[in-house]
C-alpha cells in the first residue's frame, strides 16, 4: 500500500456523521434520533456548507444528505464530493420527501449513494441503517489496519531476509579471504621452514671448521699465546659452541613440522625413565629429586615426545634456585569431555604435568615463553637459545593437543600438556591443523 492510499484510508475508531439539510428542524430531528448511539455528528445546512466542512475534515463515516436543497441539490453535492479522491470512500444515504420512482433512485445510486430514506423518517429504520454502515466502516478499517500491519511485517521480513543474505555473502567473502590467507600463510611457513633447515644445514660446515681450527690453535699454540690471546681463543670457542647449539635447535624446530616418523603406542613411563637415564650426570650435579606418577600409554611419535619431555626436564634443571635442590614432579590425570557421551571409565583426555620448584616467572609472560627465540632471563646467567619451548609447543600441537604454563616467581613453574586419548592423539595432517579442538 502506497502513501496516497494510506492517506485515503486512515485508521479511525470513531463513527463520525455529516448531516446535510437546509431545514433546521430536520437537522435537529436526525440528531435527536441518533444522539443515544454516541455518534459524533456534524451539521451542514447546505451543499456548499457540506463541501466547506469536507475540505477541513475528511474522516466521516457516513453522510446523511437531503436531496431537495436550494442552490446545490443533494445529487449535485454528491457529485462534487466524489470528485475528490480523499472523499470517495464515504458512503452517502439520501433523504427525500418525494418518491420519484426507480429512475430517481437509479440516479442517486449513480451519484454514489448507498441507500435511500424517505420522509417522514422512521427512527428505528434510520438507526438500523446507520448502525449497519457504521459497523461496516469499523470492519473495513479493522481490515485496513490489519492489512497495514501485514504490509509493515512483510517489509520487516524483506529487510531481515535482505540483511541476512548480505550478511551471509559477507561471511562467505570473509571465509574465502580467510582460506586464501591460510593458504598463503601455510606456503610462507613451509618456505621459512625450508629456508631455516637449508640455512642451518649449510652453516654447520663452516662452523665445524671454526671449532676445529680454534681447538688446534688452543692446543698447538697454548705456549705461544699470551693470556690475552688465550682469552680470545676461549671466547671464540664458547661463541662457536653457542652457535652450534643454536643451529642444532633451529634444525630440530624445522624438522618438527614433519610428521613422517612412525606412530607407536608408547608407554610414557618408560620414555621418561630413558630420558632420566640419559640426563643422569646433570641430575646428579644438581642433586635433583624426581617424583614420577603413573603415566598413560599414547599413540604418538616417540622421538618427538622424547624431545618434548627432555626439553621440559632440562628447562626445570636449568632454572632451579641457587642452593636449593631441584624437585620435579611428572604425573598425569585423565578427564572426560562434557559432551562426549562416553559411558566407560576410559578418559577422553590426559593432562600431563611437569612441575618444578625453580625460580619461576611472572604469569603475564606465560604465552610469550613459547615464542621462538623468546628469553625471559639473561643469557649470561642462563644458557639457551629460546627455541626449546617453541619446539615443545609445535610437537604437542602436532599431536592434536596444547601446552600451557602457570608460574609464580620464587615458587616454581608447572607445564600442563593436554592430549586426547586414543586415536585422537595421532599427529595432525597439514590440512587438519587449522581445525584443532580446544582442550
Amino acid at each position: 500500500m502506497d502513501g496516497a492510499t494510506e492517506n485515503i484510508y486512515p485508521v479511525r475508531p470513531d463513527v463520525k456523521l455529516l448531516v446535510v439539510d437546509d431545514r433546521e428542524d430536520n437537522l435537529f430531528s436526525i440528531e435527536t434520533i441518533l444522539e443515544k448511539e454516541g455518534y459524533l455528528i456534524r451539521r451542514a445546512n447546505s451543499g456548499r456548507a457540506a463541501l466547506r466542512t469536507l475540505l477541513k475534515e475528511d474522516d466521516f463515516t457516513l453522510i446523511l444528505m437531503d436531496v431537495q436543497m436550494p442552490d446545490l441539490s443533494g445529487f449535485e453535492t454528491a457529485t462534487l464530493i466524489y470528485e475528490r479522491d480523499k472523499l470517495k470512500h464515504i458512503p452517502i444515504i439520501f433523504i427525500t420527501a418525494n418518491d420519484y420512482g426507480e429512475e430517481s433512485a437509479y440516479k442517486g445510486y449513480q451519484m454514489g449513494g448507498v441507500d435511500y430514506i424517505y420522509k417522514p423518517i422512521n427512527p428505528d429504520l434510520l438507526r438500523a441503517k446507520v448502525a449497519v454502515l457504521a459497523e461496516l466502516y469499523k470492519k473495513n478499517h479493522q481490515l485496513m489496519a490489519q492489512e497495514q500491519k501485514m504490509i509493515a511485517t512483510n517489509r520487516r521480513l524483506e529487510k531481515e531476509i535482505k540483511d541476512r543474505i548480505n550478511s551471509e555473502e559477507h561471511v562467505n567473502l570473509l571465509n574465502r579471504q580467510l582460506l586464501e590467507n591460510i593458504a598463503q600463510l601455510k606456503a610462507t611457513n613451509e618456505e621459512l621452514e625450508r629456508f631455516a633447515y637449508v640455512a642451518s644445514h649449510d652453516l654447520q660446515e663452516p662452523l665445524r671448521k671454526i671449532i676445529l681450527f680454534s681447538n688446534q690453535i688452543a692446543t698447538r699454540y697454548k705456549n705461544v699465546l699470551n693470556d690475552e690471546g688465550r682469552d680470545f681463543v676461549e671466547r671464540i670457542m664458547k661463541s662457536s659452541e653457542r652457535m652450534r647449539v643454536l643451529i642444532k635447535n633451529i634444525l630440530s624446530f624445522s624438522r618438527s613440522a614433519e610428521s613422517t616418523e612412525c606412530v607407536e603406542e608408547t608407554d610414557l613411563n618408560l620414555l621418561i625413565e630413558g630420558i632420566l637415564s640419559d640426563l643422569e650426570v646433570s641430575i646428579a650435579q644438581k642433586n635433583a629429586v624426581f617424583h614420577i606418577g603413573e603415566l598413560p600409554k599414547l599413540r604418538i611419535i616417540p622421538e618427538r615426545f622424547r624431545q618434548l619431555f627432555q626439553n621440559l626436564i632440562i628447562n626445570a634443571l636449568k632454572f632451579s634456585k641457587e642452593n636449593t635442590p631441584p624437585e620435579i614432579q611428572i604425573y598425569a590425570e585423565g578427564r572426560m569431555s562434557p559432551d562426549s557421551g562416553n559411558d566407560t571409565t576410559q578418559p577422553d583426555y590426559y593432562d600431563i604435568y611437569v612441575k618444578d620448584n625453580g625460580i619461576g616467572f611472572e604469569q603475564k609472560y606465560a604465552d610469550e615463553i613459547f615464542t621462538l627465540f623468546k628469553r625471559l632471563n639473561s643469557k649470561d646467567r642462563f644458557e639457551g637459545t629460546g627455541i626449546g619451548l617453541s619446539i615443545c609447543k609445535k610437537i604437542v600441537e602436532q599431536h592434536n593437543g596444547n601446552i600451557s604454563a602457570t608460574s609464580d616467581p620464587g615458587v616454581g613453574t608447572t607445564f600442563t600438556i593436554s592430549l586426547p586419548a586414543g586415536e585422537n592423539s595421532l599427529p595432525l595432517k597439514e590440512e587438519e591443523a587449522m581445525n584443532m579442538p580446544i582442550l
